[in-house]
């Protein structure tokens, strides 16, 4: 009885007029680089016509889809400059809804503000007209809700502080309308986009992503974007290769399913798990060892989450961004170096690093998962904030010097996706805005944390990130500043001018 004969592959494809021209098999991985790619090339190959600067295919180790997708479906206030101009836009908004509907937006800093100081529920009951509003801050660590938002969540007077939260009050005690760090508040109250609209949305988002170059992104979501993702997977619209780490709520089902780090395919697997460790620096709740912050989980609890992580062989990612945090994490995953052959945590940010904890680093074999373009944002907060700390912040300078892998990314959507942004803030921008300009990165190795370093911290590194034989043919082609292709396994996902892409 004959088996089933597997189609065969497509012809190889020379990708030609860029630097270096890259040969792909019709298996999607590459087959030569440069001169060799042009010997190598056969009159019946197809050849795609290119111009530029061909990179290793850019990556993004911490994006969040799920709030990317959430942008686009209520207000976008990341432009904003000014309390008036945030509540001008709810009351837009409201005046055309029902009176009992959600009003809901994210992105305002209020640390950009004129008058940078925190607002009050009562400017959203005005503004929305009595309706429950609910507004995230930039760095998503805050929310500043309505009096009618802080009803419908049972919040008052007498609501004590949450485990790791703080409910800011007024004088007399009463909520103040800024919630921090506890999201958890107001679970299962804000409408739920329906499941078509957020696959389309989603849509939307990845192919916004590959036009800025990117080839793989690493997602902190729920499972709702799993899903997502899954189903667009299946109609051939994942356009990107996606890694999703799950929340720390989701640990227990992945562990009783038996999932570990690297479940499914080559374009979208499950690697690890994302919990907080403390706050952010825009919210003022990030832990610091001067004192101050906010610590998210305890050390005991740490210590139980690390031994759970590694029974069920899914990695951690941690995120921590002020040093008392990042201190904590590495004392407690340096005693569980190369716990499994695959174990390679994670410490997501890692904008204030005690020069003394650099080397746990390399002790704990620890990912240093950071995002250049934060220290272009965050400069003047941090040097109000941290004071002479900022000498060692945002240090991806010495800790790259001491050995320590880095994976750089985005946060979007609290800072743009774009990875040429990032390579410039991790570069030149030190030098010109005349920040701390031992802190930069040359362009090397800033390119090889936005590529191989992306590939390595999802367990990838012998797949994806490099051009060279035998990996995936993943290209960001980049002229004149600007990306004008972006080609995932030998396809084209992107290419400017082009109006199907």
């Amino acid at each position: 009885m004959g088996g089933v004969t597997a189609p065969p592959h497509p012809p190889p494809t020379l990708f030609a007029g860029c630097r270096p021209e890259v040969l792909c098999g019709g298996d999607g991985r590459i087959l030569a680089v440069g001169q060799d790619a042009r010997e190598l090339a056969s009159a019946r190959d197809e050849v795609v016509e290119l111009e530029g600067r061909a990179l290793p295919g850019l990556g993004d180790a911490h994006v969040h889809l799920d709030e990317l997708v959430q942008l686009r479906s209520g207000l976008n206030l990341h432009r904003t400059t000014s309390l008036a101009e945030v509540l001008e836009q709810v009351r837009t908004v409201s005046d055309a809804l029902p009176a009992d509907q959600w009003v809901v937006g994210r992105g305002w800093n209020h640390s950009a503000w004129p008058k940078p100081s925190w607002p009050s529920r009562h400017d959203l009951d005005r503004a929305g007209g009595g309706r429950p509003v609910l507004l995230a801050s930039k760095d998503e660590h805050s929310v500043w809700v309505s009096s009618a938002a802080l009803m419908r969540a049972g919040i008052g007077r007498e609501t004590p502080d949450p485990p790791g939260g703080l409910i800011d009050r007024e004088a007399d005690g009463e909520p103040s309308g800024i919630v921090r760090e506890a999201w958890d508040l107001f679970n299962g109250l804000i409408p739920r986009l329906a499941s078509a609209d957020y696959q389309e949305l989603l849509a939307a988002v990845l192919t916004e992503l590959a036009s800025l170059g990117l080839c793989t992104v690493h997602t902190m979501d729920p499972g709702r974007t799993l899903f997502a993702l899954q189903r667009l997977r299946d109609r051939g619209g994942l356009n990107l290769r996606v890694v999703v780490n799950l929340p720390v709520a989701s640990l227990e089902a992945a562990q009783q399913l038996g999932i570990r780090s690297g479940f499914g395919g080559s374009n979208l697997r499950i690697w690890g798990i994302k919990a907080f460790m403390d706050g952010s620096l825009g919210s003022r709740t990030a832990e610091m060892l001067g004192g101050g912050g906010v610590a998210r989980i305890p050390d005991l609890a740490l210590e139980e989450l690390i031994q759970r992580c590694i029974s069920a062989e899914l990695n951690l990612c941690l995120h921590a961004i002020g040093d008392k945090a990042v201190h904590r994490s590495l004392v407690a995953l340096e005693r569980h170096a190369h716990a499994w052959p695959g174990w390679r945590p994670r410490i997501e940010h890692a904008q204030c690093v005690d020069p003394a904890d650099i080397p746990r680093f390399r002790r704990a074999g620890a990912v240093a998962s950071m995002q250049p373009v934060h220290a272009v944002s965050d400069r003047e907060m941090a040097d109000a904030v941290w004071g002479p700390l900022v000498d060692h912040a945002y240090a991806w300078g010495p800790l790259a010097r001491a050995g320590v892998p880095l994976a750089f990314g985005s946060d979007a959507p609290v800072e743009s996706a774009d990875p040429l942004l990032g390579m410039a803030a991790a570069t030149r921008w030190r030098a010109e805005a005349g920040w701390y300009p031992e802190l930069a990165l040359s362009e090397e190795v800033a390119l090889e944390a936005y590529s191989a370093g992306v590939a390595y911290a999802a367990g990838m590194e012998l797949e994806c990130g490099r051009l060279e034989r035998g990996f995936s043919c993943d290209l960001t082609v980049v002229k004149d500043g600007e990306v004008v292709a972006t080609v995932l396994a030998g396809r084209v996902t992107y290419r400017r001018g082009d109006p199907h892409r």
